[in-house]
């Protein structure tokens, strides 16, 4: 862990890669998804997902105020049920949840850049690029926490600034107006209250980049008091970034419009409102937005993968590649993200993200309930009510995904079973051994 350097980074760093994550997943990727499940409800859907995701970083608030860790989420575990195969497993979900997430960004990076050009958006291309942008991000993250700090403040400062611009420009060439707030009353028979929540669950993986910052909490300066307001402050900003661009969007497209487009939504709503020369500033955002959110992705699973190494909880070998731990994991990772990148749609990358983190989240919610809550003086209440909410997203989810995709389930379900599995036996191993 030789790296890792107390106070290299500040709460606007830790800002900066929190909204870095989940601006750059969160409404470029996500946008049409939830639409598509939620018709014109989903800019209040975004809002909705904000509310449970709030529940949701009161335990890791709470814990990594207490106990600040470059390793976030593994540290949170380990304080909650020990080295056991359920915090080695959890953990494990998180750290691939989280490379699905770069998967994610890396194909909406190559989706929307493909918008400038006369190509199918099914190409070859879009993963090519996404390829691409995962070595870059690699190149960046190996350079150290000062170039990832400021590289993270500069595109989290361009890309905000560009998407209110981008929904304030919408919302005035569409002519809005406030009866344009209120939602098709239709629309709520026409989607299932599972729909609904399954729309509710995407936006939730929307909001999961506040986990990177709990992850590199032992780098924060003042991490006792940083760590939380860095969460909340991205919390925050990322709520009202994601309303106002959704409510552009649902005043600039139809709903079978976005959902024709649902991968480079915001790219084809400019279109109406600035022309081309709109289609290139969302585009240029979306890029930029991207990049970021990789970056800051990397950046923090990375931390995580080494601290779960050096708890003895998952396997590690450098195949002969020398440097450190950390450096390994980088390559591990990337190796992975690429390879999700190359062979899953956005749909299913998403939808595979959002069950391994609710699983996971859940996990964190009881283990704190149950073993720490005393010892953080948290609250039970809250507690019990982000494992109550997350368990109805998840199984509404579930539900959605084995009428319409159940390949998705299959693959999830296989994904958590074999992840158990491996862990159960590694500890066991490492203990006779």
């Amino acid at each position: 862990m030789d790296n890792y350097k107390k106070n290299s980074l500040t709460l606007k760093g830790a800002v900066a890669l929190g909204t870095g994550v989940m601006i750059g997943a969160g409404i470029f990727a996500l946008l049409g998804q939830v639409a598509e499940l939620s018709g014109t409800w989903f800019p209040y859907i975004f809002i909705i997902g904000a509310i449970i995701s709030g529940f949701s970083a009161y335990s890791y608030i709470k814990v990594s105020n207490a106990y600040p860790s470059a390793g976030g989420i593994a540290m949170i575990l380990m304080k909650a049920y020990g080295k056991t195969t359920l915090t080695a497993a959890a953990s494990v979900l998180m750290a691939l949840s989280m490379i699905i997430n770069e998967s994610l960004v890396a194909r909406t990076f190559g989706s929307y850049s493909m918008q400038l050009f006369d190509v199918e958006n099914n190409s070859l291309w879009v993963p090519a690029l996404g390829v691409a942008l995962l070595i870059l991000a690699y190149i960046i993250n190996v350079s150290g926490n000062k170039i990832i700090e400021k590289t993270s403040q500069f595109m989290a400062f361009i890309k905000i600034v560009g998407i209110i611009v981008f929904a304030i420009g919408g919302l005035w060439a569409a002519h809005f107006t406030l009866g344009d707030l209120l939602p098709a009353t239709a629309d709520v028979t026409n989607y299932s209250a599972a729909s609904f929540i399954g729309a509710i669950a995407l936006s939730i993986l929307a909001y999961k980049g506040f986990t990177t910052i709990t992850n590199s909490g032992g780098e924060i300066t003042e991490p006792h008091k940083n760590v939380g307001r860095a969460i909340i402050i991205s919390l925050l900003i990322c709520t009202i970034v994601y309303f106002l661009v959704a409510i552009a969007v649902n005043a600039s497209l139809s709903i079978p419009e976005i959902i024709m487009a649902k991968d480079y939504s915001l790219a084809e709503a400019a279109k109406p409102a600035f022309g081309n020369f709109g289609l290139y500033f969302t585009v240029g955002i979306a890029i930029v937005a991207t990049i970021s959110g990789v970056i800051a992705s990397i950046f923090a699973v990375s931390r995580m993968t080494a601290m779960l190494t050096d708890m003895k909880l998952i396997p590690q070998s450098d195949f002969g590649i020398s440097g450190s731990i950390q450096k390994h994991m980088l390559i591990y990772i990337v190796v992975i993200a690429i390879t999700l990148t190359i062979f899953f749609d956005l749909s299913r990358i998403a939808s595979i993200g959002a069950i391994f983190y609710l699983v996971m989240d859940m996990i964190v919610h009881w283990g704190v309930y149950k073993n720490l809550r005393k010892e953080i003086k948290a609250n039970g209440l809250v507690l019990i009510t982000a494992l109550f909410l997350d368990f109805i997203v998840l199984i509404a989810f579930l539900w959605i995904k084995a009428n319409s995709d159940i390949f998705v389930v299959i693959v999830s379900v296989i994904g958590i079973a074999l992840v158990f599995a491996g862990e159960k036996w590694f500890l066991l191993w490492k203990k006779s051994d």
